[in-house]
């Protein structure tokens, strides 16, 4: 019996929609175990930064909860250099399986325009978890500065600037950044010092070594509470910080349109399955939501972002418009790390 060529290419049209249905299911299946499984060891986060330092702050603070979720330890680790941008490389090579992840700052948004040669794309090389928290800085200098207002600041480092070091975090770091614009709008070029993080400019700062330091509150709102290690003269951001009511903004006291807030977010390698991506964005979410990590982000004048911002679409939007924004900046700043 001869079977006609329509025939024949129905059953071969129905064997490979069977196939294609049962890869489906097989995938979905797959996901479903990886999603009730995931994870079985130890997850890594990883932060560009010291310890001690504001980033790592925050990322300890949300490792505790995030493990119990997850229910495994996920361990923080400081992959430091380059400005910021050794650890996204790092994030960028490792394995897409969800157990090296990293946390970032807005320096993720600024290096493309800090740096010619960037060994990776923040907006084609990673998955995205979800932002985290928006932190303000300030500016500080050390305890026996000269200047005790702003206006007295400003005079000074105008007279003086040949003489005057300002430190930062390091090359790239939000702190030169901050620091760099705050030259720029007062007009001033002063002695720039890059430091191996946060922690170790703001000792040498408390200790005298160098005159002045932009930072996130994070780490600069316990030295100003203090009020016996440094003083402080002013915060980057618009509006004043309910913290810090009597610390008026740079804004008002003459540096107009000055607005430097840091945020940061999670990602991941790209190519992460989106099982592993859901896990991981349902603890960041389990963490933000956590009681002491309310208590101690709101202690460092920090504001954890809301639920619509803590979503991976959250953060690849935000990004796109903090990549496009801080272009414009750092070009009219003439700021480099190169």
């Amino acid at each position: 019996m001869t079977t006609s060529p329509h025939l024949n290419h129905r059953r071969g049209t129905d064997r490979r929609r069977i196939t294609a249905a049962c890869a489906l299911l097989a995938l979905g299946l797959a996901g479903s175990a990886m999603a009730n499984t995931w994870p079985e060891k130890p997850v890594t986060l990883v932060v560009p930064y010291s310890a001690g330092g504001p980033t790592d702050v925050v990322a300890r603070l949300l490792a505790v909860p995030m493990g119990q979720y997850l229910g495994q330890t996920v361990l923080v680790e400081n992959t430091v250099g380059a400005g910021g941008t050794l650890a996204p490389a790092r994030i960028v090579r490792s394995r897409p399986d969800g157990y090296t992840i990293l946390i970032h700052h807005m320096g993720m948004a600024t290096a493309p325009s800090l740096y010619k040669k960037l060994p990776y794309d923040p907006l084609k090389d990673f998955e995205y978890i979800g932002q985290v928290l928006d932190v303000p800085m300030t500016l500080l200098s050390r305890k026996d500065f000269p200047a005790n207002t702003f206006p007295e600041l400003l005079d000074y480092v105008k007279k003086h600037q040949d003489t005057v070091s300002l430190a930062n975090a390091g090359v790239g770091a939000v702190s030169q950044l901050c620091g760099m614009l705050f030259m720029h709008q007062a007009g001033v070029k002063l002695t720039v010092v890059p430091y191996k993080g946060a922690g170790p400019a703001m000792n040498d700062l408390m200790g005298g070594q160098v005159d002045l330091l932009c930072d996130q509150t994070t780490q600069t709102v316990p030295v100003i509470q203090d009020g016996k290690r440094a003083k402080v003269f002013g915060v980057t951001t618009p509006q004043r910080l309910s913290s810090l009511p009597n610390i008026p903004t740079l804004d008002e006291q003459g540096l107009k349109g000055f607005d430097v807030k840091v945020w940061h977010g999670m990602y991941a390698p790209k190519g992460t399955p989106g099982e592993v991506i859901d896990r991981l964005n349902k603890a960041l979410n389990v963490a933000i939501k956590d009681e002491n990590v309310k208590k101690r982000i709101a202690e460092l004048s920090s504001d954890l972002v809301t639920p619509d911002k803590a979503t991976p679409e959250g953060l690849r939007k935000h990004l796109e418009a903090e990549v496009a924004r801080w272009r414009t900046v750092i070009k009219a700043a003439g700021v480099s790390a190169e």
